[in-house]
């Protein structure tokens, strides 16, 4: 199995921030840690090697790769140059992160609905005690 990763640090206002993709076959995943001041490359490195198994990556998105065909070097060296002066992250990495975060929000809203319910269940008993206490001599 091919497994590969892929850092982008990027400035985003008005902290740096860094987009972990990783790529296991067909599917990519994405984690974002968030820097403070702009970090040295030790840092970065640090943040790889001791906190890659603390990392909250999404859930695995599908990732249609291409085929390998032999490219043309020059065309390479010009995706590449592409590539260093994109800015940003990947729309792959960002559907990835998206999805991680709907999933989160929809767990919040799911405890937040199971909270409220629970209150309203117990102000109903109080109010049910209540009513009991009042008609004591019937």
């Amino acid at each position: 199995m091919d497994v590969q990763a892929k850092l982008t640090v990027f400035f985003e206002e008005p902290f740096w921030v860094g987009i972990f993709e990783r790529r296991c076959g067909t599917h990519l995943e994405a984690a974002k840690v968030t820097f403070g001041a702009e970090p040295k490359d030790y840092e970065i490195y640090d943040v790889f090697l001791k906190n890659w198994h603390q990392l909250r990556f999404s859930p695995p998105v599908r990732d249609q790769k291409e085929t390998e065909h032999k490219q043309n070097p020059k065309r390479v060296q010009r995706a590449i140059h592409a590539q260093l002066l994109q800015t940003g992250i990947g729309t792959k990495a960002q559907q990835a992160l998206k999805l991680q975060h709907e999933q989160t929000v929809t767990q919040r809203k799911a405890v937040a609905r199971a909270r409220s319910e629970e209150e309203l269940k117990l102000k109903f008993e109080l109010r049910r005690q209540k009513k009991k206490e009042k008609h004591n001599g019937r």
